[in-house]
């Protein structure tokens, strides 16, 4: 059992729940890898790298107790798809080849991810419609921000993307600065 499967458990809605039950056997076990291969990013008070689990688990925990700013309540499809954003954002971290032995997080993984979402959509489709399947692409593919992959390619400014992607890219960037804190 992954770090925050309980938090997902006691947040997420029963079907969004269970749904993520079916995709996690399809995602790579990198929960325990460091976060920033480069031990530049995402360190501790102890100057220690994180782990994806415990950066995710921060996120989450984050959004859980914050996303009343976006209006938006806790166990519904609405939280679910946020929630799912959070958990999915770095999956792809260390690429999709090899995950497990790589040496180094891909700097592309939002696109990576982004692509997976899209390639996958009808897998989404069994439990989010086509407008939110399309919203999950985005937050996971530009929670980098500025520094998205595909941002840095294309016309679009990243203050016009959803304001749910951008809550998701500020989530991520705090806690990268180790600015998040869970209860002790």
């Amino acid at each position: 059992m992954i770090i925050f499967d309980q938090l997902l458990k006691e947040n997420m809605t029963n079907d969004g729940y269970i749904f993520w039950k079916k995709l996690e056997s399809k995602i790579p076990n990198i929960w325990n890898r460091l976060s920033s291969s480069s031990k530049k990013y995402h360190l501790n008070e102890n100057g220690e790298v994180q782990s994806i689990g415990i950066h995710t688990y921060e996120m989450l925990y984050a959004a859980i107790n914050s996303l009343s700013l976006l209006n938006v309540k806790i166990k519904t499809k609405e939280s679910d798809l946020i929630i799912l954003a959070i958990v999915l954002h770095d999956s792809a971290k260390y690429g999709i080849e090899d995950p497990l032995t790589r040496k180094h997080t891909d700097s592309k993984h939002d696109h990576i991810i982004g692509d997976l979402i899209n390639l996958s959509r009808n897998t989404f489709m069994k439990y989010f419609t086509n407008e939110e399947t399309n919203l999950l692409e985005e937050m996971v593919r530009y929670h980098s921000g500025r520094w998205s992959t595909d941002l840095k390619k294309s016309n679009i400014k990243f203050e016009s993307l959803n304001i749910k992607t951008i809550f998701v890219h500020f989530l991520d960037m705090l806690s990268s600065r180790n600015l998040l804190k869970l209860p002790k």
